[in-house]
């Protein structure tokens, strides 16, 4: 049997979702006056042209304060994507704001906040879901330069922190909640006193929102908006567009409008993008080759995504044996580590990240240019956003991914969705080869320290902890189901 979208089905709590687990249905047209006034709720531009040079933060409607913080952070004019969203934010819309990756999207909503929050500064003004923990620090940076003269309190609310500072923090109502869905729902269920903190919130943000409003998400996400005052505004903003992000747009209870750069996928043009086909079993001997080089080719830093926590281990310590300075950043790794390493490859202490995709999304470091594709992702919006990494700001940038026999069909689907190919990286084989035999030698000692540190253990330990709270979140579903069932059924 065929299987694609069904109608979304509104949810009187939580109409997001769409299912895609039902045969294909002939859905019922909408009453004439409903299409008419759902397409007036949604106002769509699609506009990617430069800012005109004379038009400046002052012309948007914000605040002399904002306006002068601007300037002091090097900020001259606003950006596409901030001159068309801040002044309906200000407005009072909603908001779904689509645009390149380092276009400068979160000043877009952080600046009408703050703006807002200057001219009512009590109780929590607004709350920023985000899907990572690394995003959610860099988010609380973001706010706190933007509203540095504003005595801003913001609290960011993580995994892997201590949960009863986390609750003291938010009983004293900071100005700004950064959080992840996972430990906000945490906290609002299993503390009473939490909910009313948020009674009065006037923005939600839901920032990389294509990847929050995924169904994994939809838990935590319920328990969220029913804490929320129904009169907020909600501003969704991502790089890339998914079904759910128009659906939450359609449903919005306020009059929508809906921001895009450009339709589809797109990178930036200062960006290259490069390939280089090789044999699997070599991967590492091209990737210590690229790296010997990055000091001749310009490179600062530089970031190498793969697919696994387990790889992403492994080539750590393989570039430590390398001694080529490196850090590493995966879900497997403790809170504290995961922002040591992070802020090692900040401050330039170290030049090379070699992470998972929790370090593809929003990661805003102008260092960064060059990102290695180590593994091919499986989607190509997560090639967006991986090498969304470099390139930003109008900077320039090279993306090199790394292209196996067994990658093709992907590359080749990426290179169909950005409507460009992707050019050959040069380099010569024989010199590349050179170094065989010491590459495989560091990545036998590698493993034998991976196996010593008992990762193997580790990773299934938290193997069977994701498993448990997957047919817990299962078990709560079926019986939700039920009750709403036998809900029915007595009506």
């Amino acid at each position: 049997m065929e299987y694609e979208e069904e109608q979304v089905k509104v949810d009187k709590n939580f109409p997001l979702f769409s299912r895609k687990t039902k045969p294909i249905t002939t859905p019922k047209p909408l009453p004439k006056e409903k299409r008419q006034r759902q397409r007036q709720e949604v106002e769509k531009e699609t506009n990617s042209n430069p800012t005109p040079t004379h038009i400046t933060f002052s012309d948007l409607g914000l605040a002399e304060w904002a306006i002068k913080t601007c300037k002091e952070l090097g900020m001259k004019n606003p950006t596409p994507v901030q001159r068309h969203c801040i002044p309906r934010i200000l407005s009072g819309q909603d908001v779904l704001g689509l645009a390149q990756t380092g276009s400068g999207k979160t000043a877009a909503f952080a600046l009408p906040i703050l703006h807002r929050l200057a001219e009512d500064p009590y109780g929590v003004s607004c709350l920023v879901v985000t899907p990572t923990r690394e995003l959610a620090f860099q988010l609380a940076e973001q706010f706190r330069a933007l509203g540095s003269c504003l005595n801003l309190r913001c609290a960011v609310v993580v995994g892997g922190m201590d949960m009863i500072n986390q609750t003291k923090s938010l009983m004293q109502r900071p100005h700004v909640v950064i959080a992840t869905p996972g430990r906000i729902k945490v906290l609002i269920e299993q503390n009473p006193d939490l909910p009313p903190v948020f009674s009065r919130t006037k923005f939600l943000v839901l920032d990389e929102a294509d990847r929050v409003l995924d169904v994994g998400f939809e838990e935590e996400l319920k328990a969220i908006f029913q804490c929320l005052p129904k009169n907020r505004q909600t501003l969704l903003f991502s790089a890339t567009m998914t079904s759910n992000l128009k659906t939450l747009l359609e449903l919005s209870a306020n009059k929508a409008y809906f921001y895009e750069a450009y339709e589809g996928f797109k990178t930036v043009e200062s960006l290259q993008q490069q390939y280089i086909f090789i044999p699997k079993n070599v991967k590492d001997v091209y990737l210590q080759y690229i790296l010997s080089k990055i000091k001749d080719i310009g490179v600062r830093s530089a970031i190498i995504f793969v697919s696994t926590c387990r790889i992403c281990q492994l080539l750590g310590l393989l570039l430590e044996e390398l001694e080529i300075d490196a850090a590493s950043l995966h879900s497997y790794k403790s809170q504290s580590l995961r922002l040591s390493s992070l802020h090692k490859f900040k401050s330039g202490q170290v030049p090379i990240l070699v992470a998972t995709d929790v370090a593809s999304r929003g990661l805003d470091i102008p260092t960064v240019d060059l990102v290695i594709n180590y593994d091919i992702p499986r989607y190509p919006q997560d090639y967006v956003h991986r090498v969304g990494r470099t390139a930003r700001a109008g900077r320039g940038g090279l993306a090199v991914s790394f292209v196996t026999q067994n990658d093709v069909n992907l590359i080749h689907e990426i290179e169909a969705v950005l409507g460009k190919q992707l050019e050959k990286f040069e380099c010569k084989e024989n010199e590349v080869l050179d170094n065989i035999t010491k590459v495989y030698k560091a990545k036998r000692v590698a493993s034998m320290k991976m196996m010593d540190d008992g990762f193997e253990e580790k990773a299934e330990s938290r193997k069977a902890q994701k498993l448990k709270m997957q047919n817990e979140r299962k078990g709560r579903n079926k019986k939700r189901k039920r009750e709403r069932a036998k809900k029915d059924i007595e009506a």
